[in-house]
């Protein structure tokens, strides 16, 4: 067990300590990947996004469901996107980064970014405020998508760009290092999906500044933790996009909602 971590530097080639590190504990944290002026623009995107969905009352992108919400004035906003990088440039052109390539080999061969497959780009907006529909997530790993899209459980990572600074109390990312080394039925049946929110004594938070990048193994297991302060504080946004190997299935807008996703509400 870990109890705290190195923070490392991404360039476009991974050197043999960062392979190692992530290769036991099956994450690893890169410091200051953007800088802030790409952040502002980042979350500019975003809210642009947000709004065209908001007035053409989107409920699903490529098949998978919008999660909304409300501000902490009540205004609607969404705080779950899948495919945003296909809605703006900004986000399109972010993924043209060639660090983002340097870290394909941590999945194998064959691997890419899931630019067109699984959720895409996804773009969280959290806030614990009295009418958020999205301040924490239970614990889950993401290998399990693969089993509900009846596909063979091939490699994939998750990469995280850190759109907000965070402090213990903001809660946020919590790890347990070394479970994507575990078994099947220990990947399945360790926690309850997404309904068991408690502590691990395993367990290590991910603490990122706006600007950081983070890549966890989709079979580690992982929460994200609810902010013990709200209001304005607790706003925290994060990008999520899959480093993926096996066959390439890429979605479009007559895909179907998978199983998993219709139970959308269970996810906080």
């Amino acid at each position: 067990m870990i109890s705290s971590y190195k923070k490392f530097t991404l360039t476009e080639q991974l050197t043999d300590e960062q392979i190692a590190f992530f290769n036991q504990h099956g994450f690893i944290h890169f410091k200051k990947f953007i800088n802030p002026e790409t952040v502002t623009s980042i979350i500019d995107a975003s809210k642009e996004v947000e709004q065209k969905w908001i007035d053409n009352n989107l409920e699903k992108v490529n098949g998978v469901p919008i999660k909304y919400g409300k501000d902490l004035d009540g205004s609607p906003i969404v705080q779950r996107f899948a495919f945003i990088n296909q809605h703006h440039q900004t986000l399109s052109g972010l993924l043209l980064d060639p660090r983002l390539d340097g870290l394909l080999p941590l999945a194998g061969e064959g691997a890419r970014l899931g630019t067109e497959e699984k959720d895409g780009m996804v773009f969280n907006h959290y806030i614990n405020g009295p009418e958020s529909k999205f301040a924490k997530m239970g614990w889950h790993t993401d290998g399990l998508r693969d089993i509900f899209y009846g596909a063979k459980l091939n490699p994939m990572l998750n990469v995280g760009i850190h759109l907000s600074t965070l402090k213990p109390e903001n809660g946020g990312l919590k790890i347990i290092p070394g479970t994507h080394k575990q078994s099947l039925y220990q990947m399945l049946f360790r926690k309850k999906y997404f309904l068991d929110h408690n502590a691990d004594p395993e367990e290590i938070a991910i603490n990122p500044e706006a600007g950081d990048l983070t890549i966890h193994d989709g079979r580690l297991w992982h929460r994200v933790a609810e902010s013990s302060i709200r209001g304005e504080e607790s706003r925290r946004r994060v990008i999520y996009i899959p480093i993926i190997a096996g066959k390439y299935a890429p979605k479009n807008e007559n895909s179907p909602t998978v199983f998993y996703q219709r139970f959308a509400g269970i996810v906080k």
